[in-house]
């Protein structure tokens, strides 16, 4: 079985996914969000779920550089928590503490155009929190 990373933010959920094995993590999809329809986000995660025979889900928690909780890691703590509620699966949280830096820098470095960074930054901080996950297992 696999594993789904996810980066949840208020406009988007970069989603990534892990091998059969759990040993790297591939970008999949960005999903977009909108103000009010949580359960649209749910049901899109629902179908990757079924679609990739998902048994474990990360949820990257970005706490705040001195370790605490602030309002965006509360908006993914809640999140992880329907997840949990409406999936039955494991679902656990990863700090991701400039992940998405990380993932801007690298793709800066490979000469990806700011309009192409855009599009795909969010599935690349997914990667590097599940790729964190899975190196730390």
């Amino acid at each position: 079985m696999k594993t789904l990373g996810l980066d949840v933010g208020t406009k988007t959920i970069g989603v990534a996914v892990s091998d059969a094995f759990g040993w790297t993590a591939q970008g999949l999809t960005t999903l977009r969000r909108e103000d009010g329809k949580e359960e649209e986000d749910i049901e899109a995660i629902k179908q990757l779920i079924k679609e990739h025979e998902i048994s474990t889900i990360v949820v990257g928690l970005p706490k705040n550089m001195n370790g605490t909780i602030g309002p965006s890691a509360e908006l993914c703590q809640d999140f992880a928590q329907q997840l949990r509620e409406r999936t039955a699966l494991e679902v656990k949280m990863w700090d991701e503490r400039l992940t998405t830096m990380a993932a801007e820098r690298m793709l800066v470095d490979a000469d990806v155009s700011r309009k192409k960074r855009k599009k795909v930054i969010d599935k690349m901080a997914a990667v590097m929190i599940l790729q964190g996950y899975l190196d730390s297992k």
